[in-house]
């Protein structure tokens, strides 16, 4: 299990527009057809990883938590499903099923989104406010796999909270670390 970190790229950056097959519906979406009103969490995940495995059912919980309160969230797979068969879309669509992912999963089979957010490692989250700028790219919280803490989302609870209350966020962030991406 290789333990990757966010690049923690430049906060204010604009998200990176796209247009990604959900595998859990086969419509195509961009990143203005499912940003919240109040701000948008997009996440780069995959079906194996064993960082996203930990921390998916609270991911699950702050996406219904949060959605009702304007924030769209949006995840992505951009693994070589060539090299890692397991994150093909028809396997992402029943990793959505399995884990009650009620949002989309969207699959980057170019990769070129990935690239287009720097994104390095599963899960790694970037958080953007209602003017599409990055205000937070981050952990989950302190847990990983083995080390005895339990989940609690804090960090990017916290930064999600200050999205929606225009509260300052720390810009001292925590990166994530995970499983790189699977680049071809």
């Amino acid at each position: 299990m290789s333990k990757t970190a966010s690049k923690m790229i430049p906060l204010g950056t604009v998200a990176p527009e796209f247009h990604l097959k959900n595998t859990n519906s086969d419509e195509w979406f961009s990143f203005s057809d499912l940003k919240g009103e109040k701000g948008t969490l997009v996440l780069f995940i995959c079906n194996h990883c064993p960082f996203v495995r930990h921390v998916i059912e609270e991911v699950v919980m702050i996406a219904n938590d949060y959605r009702v309160q304007g924030i769209g969230i949006i995840a992505i797979s951009s693994n070589d499903i060539s090299q890692y068969p397991q994150d093909a879309p028809e396997l992402m669509t029943e990793f959505a099923f399995e884990n009650k992912m009620e949002f989309p999963y969207l699959y980057d089979e170019t990769q070129d989104v990935a690239k287009a957010y720097d994104a390095a490692c599963t899960p790694d989250f970037f958080l953007f406010d209602n003017q599409n700028k990055l205000v937070y790219r981050g952990q989950l919280d302190d847990s990983r796999p083995g080390n005895g803490i339990p989940l609690s989302g804090n960090d990017l609870r916290g930064a999600i909270d200050s999205v929606i209350y225009n509260r300052i966020i720390n810009p001292n962030q925590k990166p994530s670390i995970g499983c790189n991406i699977k680049w071809k």
